[in-house]
């Protein structure tokens, strides 16, 4: 089972979604699982049940306060949980919380050595503060998990790298003065994008300064100036050697998506993943989970995250 890569699919997180036409919609679980049973990864990887995150979970990362205005307004499903991009609807409390659950028992699984690793399509929601909901996200599950992997297993050195077209803005602040969380984004510059952040000269403050690394992309960059940046991607984790990575997969970052403008390939996804596998690999370790993030366009959706978890598989099957 420990050579065997994971997904997380299930109702309570494809209820993770708003209706009334918001890009972020409760189809997008459907347009990823369908495209992974036609390729036949529905049987190559281990699928899991979402899992619930209790609140003492969620309030690792996020205050209590913020937590209980999610809960009240899940019950009547009104009004905003930010400046108007992330309404409320009824059980936003309890699809959020089964997303944090899920990328927290994937990490779990992964260090218990019942699993190579997990990808989790309805997850990534990187805009999500501390204290506030933002840009379509209201838990930050990677957040969590990070909290959880230094109280339970007292990780260190944690890497976070970020593929979205929008600056993952949640995770980068939210560990912006922690000098063991290494963070790399690449994304549309945030001087034409949600949520205008993430400038390359945002390395990190205080004791945490040169343990990130932001690369804004200009709008319409495809494959070739995308990996152009590799080089100093791979070096900056080579030196890092984190204990553990989180890959966050937006697949907003690919050509056609309705509210960006970026262009990469349907593969780019794929060879980024699968990079990041084998470099988990050389640390010796191999630990590494994939959250979906954001995209909107089904078909993108489909091959992209097919594409890291068809990594993720051939990579945990390298080591059978």
């Amino acid at each position: 089972m420990a050579k065997t890569a994971s997904v997380y699919v299930g109702k309570e997180i494809g209820d993770y979604g708003f209706g009334g036409g918001h890009p972020f919609g409760p189809h997008r679980l459907e347009a990823f699982w369908s495209a992974a049973k036609l390729q036949g990864l529905d049987q190559r990887a281990l699928v899991k049940t979402p899992v619930f995150a209790e609140r003492a979970l969620l309030e690792k990362f996020h205050t209590k306060d913020y937590v209980d205005l999610v809960e009240d307004r899940s019950q009547t499903g009104e009004g905003y949980l930010d400046y108007g991009d992330t309404p409320a609807f009824p059980g936003i409390f309890e699809a959020a919380s089964y997303v944090v659950g899920c990328t927290v028992d994937a990490t779990r699984k992964i260090m218990a050595g019942e699993i190579a690793n997990a990808f989790i399509p309805i997850a990534g929601l990187h805009h999500a503060r501390r204290d506030r909901a933002g840009g379509f996200c209201v838990f930050n599950d990677v957040g969590v998990a990070i909290h959880c992997l230094r109280d339970e297993f007292g990780m260190k050195r944690i890497a976070y790298i970020d593929i979205d077209a929008h600056h993952g803005d949640g995770v980068f602040y939210g560990f912006e003065t922690d000098p063991d969380v290494y963070i790399v984004d690449l994304h549309q510059d945030g001087r034409t994008l949600y949520p205008g952040t993430g400038h390359a000269h945002e390395t990190g403050k205080g004791a945490a300064e040169g343990t990130k690394m932001n690369i804004p992309l200009p709008p319409g960059t495809g494959d070739t100036l995308f990996f152009q940046s590799w080089p100093r991607v791979a070096e900056f984790l080579t030196q890092a050697k984190p204990e553990f990575i989180f890959f966050q997969c937006g697949a907003d970052s690919i050509a056609g998506d309705p509210i960006t403008n970026m262009r990469l390939s349907p593969t780019a996804h794929y060879h980024v993943a699968l990079r990041l596998a084998q470099m988990a690999e050389s640390f010796g370790h191999g630990r590494i989970v994939g959250v979906g993030g954001g995209g909107y366009n089904s078909t993108n959706i489909g091959h992209g995250w097919c594409g890291v978890l068809r990594a993720f598989i051939e990579s945990a099957e390298a080591k059978k």
